[in-house]
């Protein structure tokens, strides 16, 4: 049956695995297959054309892969190219932007919150559109924090490299009297400590990857797409580039979840 078919979900590399971590916790009997564009990452500082190339490819793979549903794992592709490419398929599809947006106008005290996310996410204003839809007296100041994929994807979580990072791009957040904060990134989650220990405890941050996962259940709810075969689920890994950083980093990040990486060659 369609219901007991794996979840495709996928991302520029291994910031997806925030999404794996919550699915994980919530719906512990689902299976996924997860693609990490490990060839293309970073994806703030490509352009549309570029990232649409990306996402048809990405999604044929996971459809190819008897999918039941598509979770895009990635602010980047959340804010470009999944309001058209949502279009073009049957298969359900969810980004994190809706989620995230909606969690922060639920949290915000003060009405004004800061969004941290790719240089790409930051030129839509998706989450900006999305929260003052939502509260439109609230104000939103979105940065591109351009320096944070790659310090995820390379372990670095807290060093002094990535408490410099959080400092440069913040502190302005924070000058604005933001009370909460929206990882707009995937990878961003990673960061929680360094970030909390810089703003202190008193600023909510916003982990999309969380709310989306809600979202989630509701559309299975929905739709009856929970799966109930009593079988032990499967989770599978690809990517389309550096495979070992994957591994050794992503195992640091989730444990021995990931067992094997498969390495597609597209390029």
């Amino acid at each position: 049956m369609g219901k007991n078919k794996p979840i495709g979900i996928f991302d520029s590399g291994i910031g997806g695995l925030t999404v794996v971590k919550s699915l994980m916790e919530k719906m512990p009997d689902e299976s996924f297959i997860y693609f990490g564009d490990t060839a293309h990452v970073p994806y703030g500082n490509k352009s549309e054309t570029q990232l649409f190339n990306y996402a048809h490819k990405i999604i044929s793979f996971l459809i190819s892969k008897q999918v039941k549903a598509i979770i895009v794992a990635c602010g980047t592709h959340s804010s470009v190219t999944l309001p058209s490419v949502s279009q073009e398929y049957s298969l359900p599809m969810l980004g994190v932007v809706k989620a995230g947006a909606r969690s922060a106008a639920r949290l915000s005290c003060n009405g004004k919150i800061g969004v941290a996310a790719t240089q790409a996410t930051v030129n839509k204003k998706a989450y900006t559109r999305e929260i003052q839809e939502l509260e439109p007296e609230f104000q939103v100041f979105e940065t591109a924090c351009p320096r944070f994929v790659p310090l995820v994807e390379a372990g670095k979580l807290n060093n002094s490299e990535s408490r410099e990072a959080v400092a440069e791009y913040l502190g302005p957040l924070l000058a604005q009297g933001i009370d909460t904060l929206v990882l707009g990134c995937t990878h961003y989650p990673f960061l929680a400590t360094a970030i909390s220990e810089f703003a202190g405890e008193k600023l909510k941050l916003v982990d999309t990857s969380c709310e989306t996962i809600d979202e989630l259940q509701e559309m299975f709810g929905d739709r009856d797409l929970f799966n109930n075969s009593g079988k032990r689920p499967r989770h599978e890994f690809y990517v389309s580039g550096q495979d070992d950083s994957f591994f050794n980093v992503g195992r640091l990040l989730m444990g021995d979840i990931i067992k094997e990486i498969h390495k597609l060659d597209w390029d």
